[in-house]
């Protein structure tokens, strides 16, 4: 019988999951099906349960987006140490009773930079811009690769330190860089090799207050919103940096989850440019 799997957020409907998945499947000759739910606002888990519940073959799993991150997370019986980290969780296993939580987004970020941008953050120094979830559900992936440093940015540098002082912490951090975190005035005078907007600032148009210089010699930009032009995307062109948005991160997140659910990694190189043909 055919594994079924599913996307829940609100809204949906723009989701690329669904073809996402159907390209992968199709490339890796796996029998699945995976479909965009939309869950009410207040209803994730009947949402979840109803999905379980239903269907010909059995319920597998779930990638889980905005605004149910948070709730998955909750409701997971079991979760990895980035869901942990991440406090979030963006794919759920289903394993006999145990509903297992992971956070992909991270891993996504990373393997976008290293393999599809040439950018391997190791020995970068790094300017992370939010101190939101999205932010949070990359931090640990991106000290894992031993940066030369890593700096968390965020109109309230209190939130940024914060966030910095529990990441270094982590027994997993220990022996590598300590994030820092600080406010965008704190950014004067400085630069950096790859900079990341986790902000909401690309969703809303917004600009961000970055102090000239911010972006070093040969910086890549990295902004996670994609299919539109963002400030901060042409703030980064105008001081001279490479700039990339998070599409490469989308289909390598999901990439991270169909591998988790299948145990093969799917090619992302031609479902990518499937992606960017459209």
């Amino acid at each position: 019988m055919t594994d079924r799997y599913a996307v829940f957020g609100n809204p949906i409907g723009h989701s690329q999951s669904p073809r996402i998945h159907a390209l992968f499947a199709a490339q890796t000759g796996q029998d699945i099906s995976y479909q965009a739910i939309l869950a009410d606002k207040h209803g994730f888990a009947a949402a979840i349960d109803a999905f379980m519940a239903s269907g010909a073959g059995p319920a597998k799993g779930a990638n889980v987006t905005v605004p149910f991150k948070a709730e998955a997370f909750r409701l997971a019986t079991q979760r990895t140490a980035r869901a942990e980290a991440a406090g979030a969780v963006n794919t759920l296993s289903f394993e006999q009773d145990a509903m297992i939580g992971d956070n992909t987004d991270g891993a996504g970020l990373v393997r976008d930079l290293k393999h599809n941008l040439g950018c391997d953050p190791g020995g970068r120094r790094i300017l992370l811009l939010g101190a939101g979830g999205a932010a949070r559900g990359v931090i640990l992936p991106l000290l894992l690769e031993r940066p030369a440093d890593l700096l968390i940015a965020n109109r309230t540098a209190e939130t940024a330190a914060r966030l910095a002082l529990e990441f270094a912490r982590l027994p997993d951090c220990a022996g590598g860089p300590r994030p820092d975190g600080t406010g965008f005035a704190g950014l004067a005078g400085r630069q950096f090799d790859l900079v990341i907007n986790a902000t909401s600032a690309g969703l809303s148009g917004a600009s961000l207050p970055l102090p000239p210089g911010v972006f070093g010699p040969r910086c890549v930009a990295y902004e996670m919103v994609y299919g539109r032009e963002t400030p901060f995307m042409a703030q980064a062109r105008a001081a001279g940096a490479r700039v990339a948005d998070g599409l490469g991160m989308l289909v390598e997140q999901a990439a991270e989850a169909f591998f988790i659910w299948r145990g093969v990694r799917p090619r992302t190189a031609p479902v990518l440019a499937a992606l960017k043909g459209s």
